[in-house]
């Protein structure tokens, strides 16, 4: 088996994510490289920093935790006030029913007191609810909206309906698509939808030209043998943060990430790499638009070093690079649009546990059948052996 080779880019940012107090075993488990990896890395990245212990008191710590308590209640009431939101309560008998189904369908992630206080109703009440039994029907509908609840927080919140779908069928649930529809309708869950594609690239008016090998046709018979590539911009308090990737067109999984704080060639060269040192590159074509940054000399010269035959559509026109820009929109609608970024750095992390713990690894996509990229990559390497 060949040895993965990881970017430092990406060891840096798995260091961050170990800092926020994820444990190196569950970063193992989703980001699917060694334990002991991550824990050498966290140790080298400590060295090399001088990192030493905070200098806190007791007092301090005490009411840092005591804080940390006050929001973690705040957030979780915001939760529960979300998932409620459009319900009927004061007294209203039928809206009260639809509260203590909503209470039942999310007590593996909310205290049943809590979520009783925080919408309105009593526990007692509740209670009494549930000692009165319900039909049959009513009993499956809990089952499916505890299971789709789960599914739609797995998720970060962007599956709708399709895709939670997709993920029942998966699991072995017959269910209807109308019947899960209804009850995300019901308990206040739904997707996300994307926004209109923003151009960030200009052309080089002294570029030599290259031909465009794809037009528009983003389809390939094997893994590696058509990348696309671009780059986007994500807005931080300190400034933009500017991404760029290459996507494999037949899984959809981006092989091929940079970020820095501008938009220059090395970005681009920085993301190729990444794509040439995990994946073979004999015989790929990659299609980009006519940007300076991907007509300069050197990257030019880095693909011809590599095997890579470069193909370009026209700038500004989204079509000529769509399968990119969906990417890009995905990004936007299921992360930067929820998020505010303080700093580049906060923005950087966020990006990266995206694209590689979510998007590649468990995000269906419905070009690939409901499959995440890497899951249609091994389905279709053990169909193949």
């Amino acid at each position: 088996m060949t040895r993965r080779r990881y970017a430092p880019e990406y060891r840096r940012q798995m260091v961050e994510l170990a800092r926020t107090g994820r444990t190196a075993e569950e970063l193992s488990r989703e980001f699917e490289c060694s334990a002991q990896a991550i824990r050498n890395w966290v140790r080298q990245a400590d060295l090399d920093e001088g990192r030493r212990a905070d200098g806190l008191t007791t007092a301090e710590r005490d009411e840092l935790r005591r804080l940390r308590r006050e929001n973690l209640q705040l957030r979780e009431e915001r939760e529960i006030l979300k998932k409620g939101r459009g319900l009927v309560r004061a007294g209203d008998r039928h809206g009260a029913r639809e509260i203590f189904a909503l209470v039942k369908a999310n007590q593996a992630d909310h205290r049943v007191a809590t979520m009783c206080r925080v919408l309105g109703v009593s526990s007692s009440g509740y209670y009494a609810w549930l000692r009165c039994g319900r039909s049959a029907r009513s009993r499956r509908d809990g089952e499916l909206s505890a299971r789709i609840a789960a599914i739609h927080r797995d998720s970060r919140g962007t599956y709708g309906v399709p895709r939670v779908h997709a993920e029942l069928a998966e699991a072995g649930e017959r269910v209807a698509r109308k019947r899960v529809a209804r009850l995300m309708r019901a308990h206040g869950l739904r997707g996300v939808s994307r926004r209109k594609w923003t151009r960030t690239t200009l052309r080089d008016g002294a570029e030599t030209p290259v031909p465009d090998l794809v037009e528009r046709d983003f389809t390939a018979s094997r893994p590696n043998a058509l990348w696309v590539a671009d780059a986007t911009y994500i807005p931080t308090w300190e400034g933009f943060l500017f991404l760029a990737v290459v996507i494999d067109v037949y899984s959809r999984r981006v092989v091929g990430w940079s970020m820095g704080s501008r938009l220059v060639t090395a970005l681009m060269l920085d993301a190729l790499d990444m794509a040439l040192a995990q994946r073979d590159a004999r015989d790929v074509i990659h299609h980009s638009d006519h940007g300076a940054q991907y007509t300069s000399i050197a990257f030019g010269q880095r693909c011809r070093e590599a095997g890579v035959t470069l193909s370009m559509g026209s700038v500004g026109d989204c079509y000529d690079n769509a399968l990119c820009e969906s990417f890009f929109a995905t990004l936007e609608c299921e992360l930067i649009e929820r998020s505010v970024f303080r700093t580049r750095d906060e923005a950087r992390l966020a990006v990266f546990d995206f694209v590689e713990a979510f998007y590649n690894r468990r995000r269906r996509h419905s070009a690939l059948g409901y499959l995440s990229p890497v899951a249609f990559e091994r389905a279709a390497q053990a169909a193949a052996a």
